[in-house]
């Protein structure tokens, strides 16, 4: 039997319910002398005085303001803000190009901008005319500025927020939240205030009741992203102690100091973890160098037969005992795991075999599923029934199916209530009552979701097999001297793969000095008859046709700043496969002349 549905309720609701119960650590992050908290008390004080000062400057209800930061409590307080006051918020991320900031900006008809840094504040004036306000500020265009004005406003009766607070409907425009695409324009997803209030409340109850309310917990994915802006608000309502990560180049510090009961991450920080533990064993050289790696594969190999219910086998599970009294027992709490629950994982798909390395180090991780367009949780797995492989069942309330042609369809009341000014896309999108995700998978007997691939990026090679990139992609980035992988190949005899290595990693396998620069290594032979070997290696398990059998190195990572991955780190094929079609075109020339 199906729970009942979450209360309708509005996003400020939500806020003052979750903020009722005095905190003196609502919110936490870190400052000069460790990390600094936020009680409720006064993370609502903040909040409806920026709410006055926002109505003050002359934004009405239903206006858009843009909000352009990275990670910090001044975004929380400005999120909210932005709410309680009656207004709509459009979440940027700050490594979004410049030309698609102007573009949301225009499009959203936003009428304030919000952002961190005077940086940030000059490269926003030369992009549009609007009013910027800088948390990081001390003169007039300043948060605390904004807030001093709030304060005096309400200090006067000139207005108070719970008049536009009663004003707002659950149905009502909260948050205009632009998809980063692969392709084209970026396109503003609709999300009302139930939308969000709903997927906190049902995929928290559906999947994070066991945690216990008060625990630690951390951010490091952005709030500019839908999937941790949601997150936000399932913490709050679990009254947890929220720690907020400022640069994940800091992760691993931040985790020994919080020791989270969870935390919510995408699948390349666990592939990055992976390799870190391994590149810092082979930088101690000796024993280690060799250990390390050899427990890794054998707590792979070990729970990935226990997940799959086979025999492990005498051999390996003595091996298993060995490597987990030697090594990998001692990962989880160097690491700072210690009190860790499980990770969640989302917006990407979680190859098997990462799951599996970190699950020998008794590190669990719960995958789910969702699109923007679904506020954004579809499905979700649970602690106590974890399908590792799956992304789990649909969360309480939604309803989840599988087109004929394999397409995943949702509906329920996440969805989202259309494209900003896009009456085509939303027809397109909504049909019939269902949200066309575009992704590709099945359902088992017992309802947990299997993601394939994306439907519009499937191909097919010239002997007419569909070959599922992400797939491929997936099994590549097993190897640690793997940092980022694209398939190609379509209409051609098989799929080829351009591979931007970990050259720190490479470096030491192959002892070369740190003065070679990467352009160099890159047409190496050496270089590039190892990286083949690995992902030949980690492609062998394949269908034959989905063998990859050549390989063309990338000098440098794919990025944000040039156009070749989305502010959610997704790559932009046909931007890439543009700009190395002659590499790619030189794999199957040179396979043409040494047949």
């Amino acid at each position: 039997m199906q729970p009942p549905l979450p209360p309708r309720e509005t996003l400020p609701a939500v806020i003052r319910r979750s903020l009722a119960q005095p905190r003196d650590a609502a919110l936490l992050e870190r400052g000069q002398g460790g990390w600094a908290a936020t009680s409720s008390q006064k993370l609502i004080e903040r909040v409806e005085n920026l709410a006055c000062a926002i109505r003050s400057s002359g934004v009405q209800a239903g206006d858009r303001v843009a909000l352009i930061a990275a990670n910090c409590v001044d975004w929380v307080v400005s999120d909210f803000a932005i709410l309680f006051a009656g207004c709509v918020v459009v979440p940027i991320f700050p490594t979004q190009a410049p030309d698609q900031v102007a573009y949301i900006l225009r499009d959203s008809g936003a009428k304030l901008v919000l952002t961190d840094t005077a940086g940030a504040a000059g490269r926003l004036r030369t992009l549009t005319a609007l009013p910027v306000v800088v948390f990081a500020s001390s003169g007039d265009d300043s948060l605390a500025k904004l807030e001093e004005l709030g304060a005096r406003t309400r200090s006067q009766n000139v207005a108070q927020p719970g008049e536009w607070e009663r004003a707002i409907k659950p149905d009502d425009l909260a948050v205009l939240i632009y998809t980063s695409g692969t392709t084209g324009e970026p396109k503003g997803v609709m999300l009302s205030h139930y939308n969000i209030a709903f997927n906190a409340e049902s995929s928290f109850s559906n999947t994070f009741d066991v945690l216990p309310s008060g625990s630690n917990v951390l951010s490091v994915l952005p709030f500019s992203h839908i999937y941790e802006h949601m997150i936000l608000y399932g913490y709050m309502l679990r009254q947890m102690r929220h720690h907020i990560a400022h640069d994940v180049e800091n992760l691993l510090e931040d985790l020994r100091d919080v020791r989270p009961v969870t935390m919510t991450a995408v699948p390349r920080l666990f592939e990055r973890v992976i390799a870190r533990i391994v590149g810092r064993a082979k930088s101690e050289g000796g024993l280690q160098a060799k250990l390390v790696p050899w427990a890794l594969g054998v707590g792979r190999d070990y729970l990935s037969a226990k997940t799959r219910e086979k025999d492990p086998g005498p051999a390996l599970s003595l091996q298993y005992r060995i490597a987990h009294a030697l090594v990998l027992r001692k990962i989880r709490p160097r690491l700072g795991l210690d009190r860790l629950a499980f990770f969640v994982s989302g917006s990407a798909a979680l190859h098997f075999d990462v799951a599996m390395t970190l699950l020998g180090c008794d590190i669990p991780i719960v995958e789910g599923y969702g699109p923007t367009e679904c506020s954004p949780v579809i499905t979700v797995n649970t602690f106590e029934n974890n399908h590792y492989g799956t992304v789990g069942r649909p969360i309480p309330g939604v309803k989840v199916t599988i087109a004929p042609d394999g397409e995943i369809l949702a509906r329920g009341p996440g969805v989202m209530l259309g494209y900003y000014k896009n009456e085509g896309a939303t027809a397109e999108a909504l049909r019939d009552g269902w949200y066309h995700t575009g992704d590709v998978g099945e359902l088992d007997a017992e309802g947990f979701l299997r993601i394939t691939d994306r439907k519009n990026e499937l191909f097919k090679t010239s002997g007419g097999k569909f070959i599922a990139p992400s797939r491929l992609e997936g099994a590549i980035k097993r190897s640690v001297y793997v940092n980022q992988v694209l398939i190609a190949g379509a209409g051609r005899p098989h799929p080829v793969a351009l591979v931007s290595p970990n050259w720190e990693l490479v470096r030491g396998e192959l002892g070369i000095p740190d003065d070679i620069a990467p352009g160099i290594l890159a047409e190496r032979k050496d270089v590039v008859q190892f990286m083949t070997n690995q992902v030949r290696q980690e492609t062998a398990d394949l269908a034959t046709f989905e063998q990859v059998r050549r390989v063309a190195l990338l000098p440098r990572d794919l990025t944000i700043e040039d156009g070749e991955l989305s502010p959610t780190l997704k790559i932009k094929r046909r931007v890439v496969e543009k700009r190395y079609a002659a590499p790619i075109g030189r794999l199957y020339a040179e396979e043409t002349a040494h047949a």
